[in-house]
């Protein structure tokens, strides 16, 4: 059973950073594409950034694009999303989802983590 726990969120304010985890489990991060995304209080979910099981990164968001990074630690089977010059529209509930190498869609979602920035 494949498990997803992300953390790192939090209450940080305008232009700070924060670092969020995905932790993976029930198999190895290179078996599987995990993608960040976030969902704003009364807007839909939306995709941040994704990065493949062989480790490339497949796709940012234009919004975050040269502010935030996504990256994975085989050895601890974890992806991160480094999230740096934080602005209040980057407040929402941040998720971390993966998909197996043969399959289109995420099927298995962490918890979500919140992050706030505020002005």
């Amino acid at each position: 059973q494949v498990q997803l726990v992300e953390s790192g969120g939090g209450l940080v304010q305008t232009g700070g950073s924060l670092r969020l985890s995905c932790v993976l489990s029930g198999g190895t991060v290179n078996q599987f594409g995990v993608g960040w995304f976030r969902q704003a209080l009364g807007k839909e979910r939306e995709l941040v950034a994704t990065i493949n099981w062989s480790g490339i990164i497949t796709s940012t968001a234009n919004s975050v694009k040269g502010r935030f990074a996504i990256s994975r630690d085989n050895a601890k089977n974890t992806v991160y999303l480094q999230m740096n010059s934080l602005k209040p529209e980057d407040t929402a509930v941040y998720y971390c989802a993966a998909k197996g190498r043969s399959t289109t869609s995420y099927d298995h979602w962490g918890q979500g983590t919140q992050v706030t920035v505020s002005s």
